[in-house]
């Protein structure tokens, strides 16, 4: 955020808070591609620099714009729903939405493939204050340890919608989505997983608060996949387990 600013407007910012977190696609027929976008919005605070207009990238002029002259600037459908501005029509929406893979590799420096990926998890919680957590399979990086029910968004989808999905596909459970806990990047350069092959891989990882009202005896209902077995815990059986990384991380963020 401070690099991409920084280039783009001249302006030296602070990070703040994490507003929200969604995705959205745009048809560029031109190009014969369909952009996928997962996009985070801060809170920012200008702390130095000097506004400039960058010269030979994907943006050409910097202003500042009173919120009430922005509804009459053609601005991005993203841009209009983070404003409160009225629905905004110039980018071309696709007719279908492609099938691809939650993430795709790509050559690197090293030899080895490279692949970037977004995903959702959720600290969920029921009534009596039980945890849900589920199990990584043999042959997935992790495998053993306990983590987060959730997993990677598909192309098209938005991050809560996919998180709510992913809780019923690994545990059974019917959530309901709280609010969003913020987001976590990890690299593993030396990941193996069930590819049969190294990859350096970087998770972009969005963390939210889920309660799930009915909680029933979780069923795993992917076989063969990445989950093991779900369960529910109490908050002092998790401190015995052995956990991943970024669920300790998300843990720690929700409070438990």
């Amino acid at each position: 955020m401070v690099r991409e600013f920084a280039e783009e407007t001249g302006l030296v910012v602070s990070v703040g808070e994490l507003r929200d977190v969604f995705a959205d696609m745009r048809a560029l027929p031109h190009r014969g591609v369909v952009l996928h976008t997962d996009r985070l919005l801060y809170e920012v605070s200008v702390g130095g620099g000097a506004l400039r207009d960058r010269v030979h990238g994907t943006t050409d002029l910097a202003r500042w714009v009173a919120l009430a002259d922005a509804s009459g600037l053609p601005v991005r459908p993203f841009t209009a729903t983070v404003l409160g501005l009225p629905e905004a029509t110039v980018d071309l929406r696709p007719d279908d939405t492609p099938e691809l893979p939650s993430f795709l590799t790509v050559p690197g420096p090293d030899g080895r493939p490279r692949a970037q990926r977004f995903a959702a998890y959720a600290v969920t919680t029921d009534p009596a204050g039980r945890l849900l957590l589920t199990r990584i399979a043999a042959g997935y990086p992790g495998a053993g340890r306990w983590h987060l029910p959730g997993g990677g968004t598909e192309y098209g989808e938005q991050p809560g919608v996919a998180l709510i999905r992913e809780l019923a596909e690994e545990t059974g459970q019917d959530g309901r989505l709280i609010r969003l806990l913020g987001v976590a990047s990890h690299r593993d350069t030396h990941s193996l997983g069930p590819e049969g092959y190294p990859i350096d891989w970087h998770g972009v990882r969005a963390f939210y608060r889920v309660e799930v009202d009915r909680p029933t005896v979780p069923s795993v209902g992917e076989l063969g996949g990445s989950t093991a077995d779900a369960r529910w815990f109490t908050v002092g059986e998790v401190g015995d387990l052995t956990l991943t990384e970024v669920t300790e991380e998300a843990l720690a963020r929700a409070g438990l």
